[in-house]
């Protein structure tokens, strides 16, 4: 009777899993397949769609003709030929990107593996109480720090220019505080015999340190990195031109164009973070585990 009602739950449990994961993958495949139709495919499917938000006259009740479909009935690779190769904005915008977060996850990390190490192997006055400050400005929303970001780089003159979004990022508490839970899980008696061998705190804290917390520093960049590239809040405050906004605020304007170009520039924007998350998935997932049980 055991036997069979765990059976019954692997079973269940097993279904449970397969909606869930069909239920996050179908976005995926939806734009990985649409990437290959053609604009007139597109819009012979969507078209209505696609202009009954600009139309005044239509009528809220009046249905809205669809055709969806997953398989592409005319599959084109001009979307591609397009935005990989005849039109140099759709890259440009994905290099821009690239910077930005390339700028401020590398700029957090070493931020983040210097205070995680004050915080987490010396004592100061007043340490406690700076860490818990730190937690809770960590939990307040991003659009309650925005305007005093906002009064601040307004006086330093760099409201428009890509430092009012790398310094902000950079000067994010949410590394500190992870590489702290982090580097609280090595012994103590590491450091001391590297002290012992004459290295001072910067070579201890790169030599002997990072290499232990290897898998904290993985998730940090990971998790920087999917925050970074897909900011919006940020520049749509802090840039004044539009020529200036990165892909991901440049996709709500490839949407308005043509649909084809707008599936394509999807998958370039789904392309670095899923590499990276396949690449350090199981540090991804050492790093949280160790950083909340420590």
């Amino acid at each position: 009777m055991k036997r069979k009602k765990k059976k019954i739950a692997d079973i269940a449990a097993l279904v449970i899993l397969l909606i869930l994961s069909v239920t996050v993958l179908l976005p995926v495949v939806f734009i990985t397949t649409h990437s290959f139709m053609s604009s007139r495919e597109l819009n012979a499917a969507y078209g209505d769609i696609l202009t009954a938000a600009a139309s005044a006259d239509e009528s809220e009740d009046e249905p809205i003709a669809m055709d969806p479909h997953l398989i592409p009935r005319e599959p084109s690779l001009k979307g591609y030929w397009d935005v990989f190769l005849a039109t140099p904005d759709y890259l440009g915008k994905f290099w821009l990107s690239m910077f930005l977060t390339a700028a401020i996850t590398g700029g957090q990390t070493v931020l983040a593996c210097l205070g995680g190490y004050g915080f987490a192997k010396f004592r100061f006055p007043g340490k406690n109480l700076l860490f818990v400050l730190m937690v809770l400005l960590m939990m307040l929303p991003l659009q309650v720090t925005l305007v005093p970001n906002y009064i601040v780089l307004d006086k330093l003159g760099w409201i428009g220019s890509y430092a009012a979004l790398i310094l902000p990022g950079i000067c994010s508490v949410f590394g500190v505080f992870l590489l702290t839970q982090t580097f609280r899980s090595i012994p103590d008696s590491i450091l001391e015999a590297a002290r012992l061998d004459g290295a001072g705190q910067l070579k201890t804290l790169f030599y002997v340190v990072v290499p232990q917390a290897k898998a904290g520093i993985a998730s940090l960049v990971i998790l920087n990195f999917i925050d970074t590239w897909n900011m919006v809040e940020q520049p749509l405050v802090f840039l004044k031109e539009r020529a200036k906004y990165p892909l991901s605020i440049f996709l709500s304007q490839i949407n308005n164009a043509d649909p084809a170009h707008a599936f394509v520039c999807g998958i370039l924007a789904m392309l670095p973070v899923l590499l990276l998350f396949l690449h350090f998935k199981d540090a991804l997932m050492t790093g949280i585990e160790n950083s909340a049980l420590k």
